[in-house]
């Protein structure tokens, strides 16, 4: 299978991070595609008519496109336990998985506000809306995440573990959101 990736794309990464959970990663080929709103990738078009990455390109040349879509294909594809499970669970992991998305997304126009569109036409009040954004749900994940450890660890004392927003069950989406809020921007190779 042929990957087509671009570094700074958190939804290039979120499936590669995918891939590595998995372990799958062996079995793609990553290429990397420059892609840009004002600059066209004739290559990248021509699989994927948004032209947007990732893309991924199956054995038989059929083409997969969105992050959400490659990821529930890679899911389908190992031995392992589903990472987006069903039952009970898959609609918690979901929606995990919608918050990350969305602070992709607002990661997304933030870089495009305050580094990528010409000084002039850059606009704060949006910046700093979407910079809030990507705060929010880290906070709630936090306070979250801490609060279920203690509930699970005063019924279960001998075992910590945690139980309701649990990351492991979702690692792609937050694990690539994570990676791409902390600024850092990860190779293909990368096994973070």
């Amino acid at each position: 299978m042929q990957l087509l990736y671009q570094t700074h794309s958190p939804y290039a990464r979120k499936v590669l991070v995918m891939a590595h959970e998995t372990g799958l990663a062996a079995r793609l080929h990553v290429m990397h595609q420059e892609t840009s709103p004002t600059h066209r990738n004739d290559l990248v078009f021509a699989l994927n008519p948004l032209g947007k990455v990732p893309v991924l390109v199956l054995d038989d040349g059929q083409t997969l496109f969105d992050s959400a879509v490659i990821s529930d294909y890679l899911d389908a594809l190992h031995d392992g336990p589903r990472l987006i499970p069903d039952g009970p669970e898959r609609w918690r992991t979901l929606r995990l998985q919608a918050l990350a998305q969305g602070m992709a997304d607002a990661g997304i126009v933030l870089r495009w506000e305050t580094e990528r569109r010409p000084a002039h036409t850059r606009w704060p009040p949006m910046a700093e809306g979407q910079a809030g954004k990507l705060l929010a749900p880290t906070t709630c994940w936090s306070a979250r995440r801490r609060s279920m450890v203690r509930w699970t660890w005063a019924r279960s004392p001998w075992r910590r573990r945690s139980t309701g927003w649990n990351f492991g069950t979702c690692p792609t989406s937050v694990k690539a959101a994570r990676v791409w809020r902390r600024g850092s921007r990860p190779s293909p190779g990368d096994r973070r």
